[in-house]
């Protein structure tokens, strides 16, 4: 099966500056994959692991802080990184300019309601409690780093 998602036809998450590009029911349950833009100095992720997921980075532009397990790694634009499942991880954008940075999930449970519920506490119209309240059901758990919080 072949999918095509244009530009106008994605979903967009304007607060969480997130584009929904194709989720796993998409991909015959292949892949998740979205495209975020992060202001500079915005965290993106806190230190999270994906227990079934691995996830790809590839930076369209900026400059993007990475934490994978105890290491800090700072990504330019067109670099990749693959982040295997059970690695804790988590990122920033650095420097003056936007990062723009295309992720993908492989193995990956349905990720969109991920997505909004981020949007939502955002938006303040949920809290930080409901969306780590859904980590089993997104496959997105968060821990502690003190190499993230030392940086």
């Amino acid at each position: 099966m072949t999918i095509h998602i244009s530009t106008a036809s994605a979903e967009h998450l304007p607060t969480a500056g997130i584009t929904l590009l194709a989720d796993v029911a998409d991909t015959n349950g292949h892949l998740t994959s979205h495209r975020s833009t992060f202001t500079p100095g915005t965290e993106g992720a806190p230190p999270h692991l994906h227990q079934h997921a691995g996830e790809l980075f590839y930076v369209l532009s900026g400059t993007l802080r990475v934490l994978t397990g105890e290491t800090l790694t700072t990504l330019q634009i067109n670099d990749f990184l693959f982040v295997p499942p059970n690695t804790p991880h988590a990122f920033e954008a650095l420097g003056p300019t936007p990062a723009e940075v295309l992720f993908v999930l492989t193995q990956a449970k349905p990720r969109f309601g991920y997505y909004r519920l981020l949007e939502s506490a955002y938006q303040g119209r949920s809290t930080w409690s409901d969306v780590a309240a859904t980590s089993t059901h997104y496959d997105n758990h968060y821990v502690e780093s003190p190499v993230w919080l030392n940086r």
